[in-house]
């Protein structure tokens, strides 16, 4: 895979959106890009669940979860299994857990923070929709682009 970095995406793509700078890295895989495909949820982590369980083909999962602190939306075995699915990545607007087991699995996880409590599982939320957060509003089938600079979001995938 080619390498990613951020800063000179942005340099080549002026067009490319940056979120907002308010993602720490939590994953194995500290750059990493694909496909995005949405989960929005609330302190219910059900269809991050679902989604995990099921191919990612390379894609990025990203989690619209209200920038909730109260409680983590994913955390080693959920991480464990988009890895083996292959998911190339997650980015949670929400926080994780099993931070330790987290850094040595092989994906990409951004996330405002970690929190130790679980989330609630009632089949709340919903799939594959526009989100809007971080300053950006980022739709499915768009590519995110993430490294410790910082995480991009192309209408396409780029030339790299």
């Amino acid at each position: 895979m080619t390498s990613i970095i951020t800063p000179d995406i942005c340099d080549a793509h002026p067009d490319v959106r940056a979120l907002d700078p308010i993602f720490v890295n939590f994953g194995g895989v500290d750059a990493f890009c694909g496909p995005i495909r949405t989960v929005k949820c609330f302190e219910d982590n059900s269809l991050v669940k679902q989604a995990v369980s099921e191919p990612g083909e390379g894609a990025v999962l990203v989690v619209d979860a209200g920038g909730s602190l109260r409680c983590a939306m994913l955390g080693d075995m959920l991480a464990e299994q988009a890895a083996d699915n292959g998911w190339s990545g997650v980015v949670m607007y929400g926080c994780v857990r099993d931070v330790d087991v987290l850094a040595g699995i092989e994906l990409g996880v951004q996330a405002l923070g970690c929190h130790p409590r679980k989330s609630e599982k009632r089949g709340e939320g919903q799939r594959d929709i526009p989100l809007t957060f971080a300053g950006a509003t980022i739709t499915p089938g768009e590519w995110l682009y993430a490294d410790n600079n910082g995480i991009l979001i192309a209408e396409s995938q780029l030339p790299l």
